[in-house]
């Protein structure tokens, strides 16, 4: 494969024969949308969608010092993960900015009796993520590998999405608490089951074999046909995450910010043992945050059709107070949305005079809290 040549997923044909319209997606040829990105939106909303997100990264971490390398490299107490149980982190740079987001899986242990964690990153910075786990597993007893091209992963997402699979597997998917993961078959087909969403909806991820790909694509199709189960593209990906106000890395989360710039200081566990990196630069970061709070991530609701996009300057009163992370039309809300950090003093529900710098026009927008759509349990 060439350098400049896309990589292609084990569904590639199947997403072609379905009509859809494909992207380059961090090196990646995935389909954009199969028909109208607002039917599928809603279809997950409402019924079910299937996913095709074999372009993530997964990277395998096992050896006696595992949980140790992994509480050294990521931010998070990955050793404190019980088994069958995931937990959302990030990797920083030793100046606390952040790398990227990752999902860390505890499998278990391995035939040796080894902690076996399954790092799952973002498309774009997997290999900025292997090569700074490899580079930081030096004189830890553990092992990193590449395991990008052993996985497929499938996704279904929404209300519909446990009856769809119920009928697939014996796996206890009631048992099958947020934020875990744990091996079975679905239709036939060995998988990792996981339920770590990224729409805002309950539904679960699959992680096969990229040989089984088509055949577990197609089983779950044929499930979803009675209750509306419909194929769906990165561009509903991304209206959906952004409706429930999580962030994507590259938007809401980048190098130049810390997971407390970002709001996630959450994720920063300074009680765990030994050092880690990027301590001290985001233990500074902790201590500014509360001195002197940075600009807050909030929400953004037109009060016209116009829509922000990544980039637009926020204004009020003739100044710039923040600038838009992510912005698109709410299928959900009827109105576009947007994501943006503003100035702590425009940062709470309601703030009056805040507007949007769209090509020279201040539109109005209502500042509201995140996320803008919570689904009802």
């Amino acid at each position: 494969m060439s350098s400049t040549e896309l990589r292609r997923t084990a569904l590639d044909a199947t997403h072609r024969a379905l009509g859809a319209t494909m992207t380059d997606f961090a090196g990646w040829d995935m389909p954009l949308r199969y028909g109208s990105e607002r039917d599928e939106h809603v279809a997950v909303r409402t019924r079910a969608g299937l996913f095709d997100l074999s372009h993530m990264g997964e990277i395998t971490v096992t050896g006696p010092q595992a949980a140790e390398l992994l509480n050294f490299a990521l931010v998070g107490n990955i050793g404190s993960v019980k088994p069958g149980r995931a937990r959302y982190t990030m990797i920083c740079r030793e100046d606390g900015g952040i790398l990227d987001d990752l999902i860390v899986y505890r499998l278990g242990d391995t035939e040796a009796g080894s902690p076996h964690y399954m790092v799952v990153a973002n498309a774009s910075n997997a290999q900025v993520v292997l090569d700074a786990l490899t580079a930081r597993a030096a004189g830890f007893d553990a092992e990193v590998r590449d395991d990008r091209d052993a996985y497929a992963l499938l996704a279904v997402q929404g209300p519909e999405a446990s009856g769809i699979l119920k009928g697939l597997t014996d796996a206890d998917l009631d048992g099958l608490k947020y934020y875990a993961g744990l091996p079975g078959t679905v239709a036939g087909v060995p998988a990792l089951i996981a339920r770590t969403g990224y729409t805002g909806e309950d539904g679960f991820e699959l992680f096969v074999q990229p040989a089984h790909a088509v055949e577990l694509w197609e089983a779950l199709t044929r499930a979803g046909e009675g209750v509306g189960l419909v194929p769906c593209g990165l561009s509903c990906r991304d209206t959906l995450r952004l409706e429930a106000g999580m962030p994507l890395y590259g938007h809401e989360l980048s190098t130049a910010l810390t997971p407390f710039d970002a709001g996630l200081g959450r994720v920063v566990k300074f009680e765990k043992e030994g050092d880690f990196v990027g301590r001290a630069a985001l233990a500074e970061a902790a201590s500014q945050a509360e001195q002197s709070p940075p600009r807050v991530l909030v929400g953004l609701v037109a009060e016209g059709r116009r829509v922000p996009r990544a980039g637009y300057q926020v204004v009020s009163g003739g100044a710039v107070v923040g600038e838009v992370t992510s912005g698109a039309p709410s299928p959900t809300l009827g109105r576009p949305v947007a994501m943006a950090y503003v100035d702590p003093a425009h940062a709470a529900p309601g703030t009056a005079g805040v507007g949007v710098d769209i090509r020279g026009s201040h539109e109005p927008y209502e500042v509201v809290a995140l996320p803008f759509y919570k689904r009802q349990k």
